[in-house]
């Protein structure tokens, strides 16, 4: 009976501590990057992905840009990287969806931008590219 009673307690202690209860997660913030050349990055994110900026405290804008995502979600660009960022497609990288895939194409090859395209697992095409520093892009077709 004190071994039943010892797996139950075990079973509901395990499955209380199992998921994102124990921090209290309500969703993403931001994600922020390190980058060389924080005007470069900042066009970058602005005028090729598209990110809307969102005002900077007067006494960062020379070493921040912060954008928006949707959904209370940002992207931090951070001045001062260094050292060179590698990645492929197999590696670190961040997803963002797209409506319309092949417009997101056309859009890339008309500013010159390297990509690489593929369809995964489920059919979903994607396209990788990377930002100014290296950091790679992923781009998904929303499933309709």
């Amino acid at each position: 009976m004190m071994r039943a009673i010892f797996c139950l307690a075990f079973l509901l202690w395990v499955g209380s501590a199992s998921g994102q209860d124990k921090l209290g997660i309500a969703g993403h913030n931001h994600l922020a990057l390190h980058v060389k050349d924080i005007q470069a990055s900042a066009r970058f994110y602005r005028d090729i992905i598209g990110l809307k900026p969102i005002a900077v405290p007067d006494d960062l804008k020379a070493i921040r840009a912060w954008f928006d995502i949707g959904n209370g979600q940002q992207v931090h660009l951070l001045a001062g990287r260094t050292e060179a960022i590698v990645h492929d497609r197999n590696g670190s990288h961040f997803a963002l969806f797209v409506n319309d895939i092949s417009q997101s194409e056309q859009f890339l090859k008309k500013n010159n931008i390297t990509f690489h395209k593929q369809v995964r697992f489920d059919g979903v095409t994607q396209i990788y590219f990377p930002d100014p520093d290296g950091y790679l892009l992923e781009l998904n077709e929303v499933k309709k």
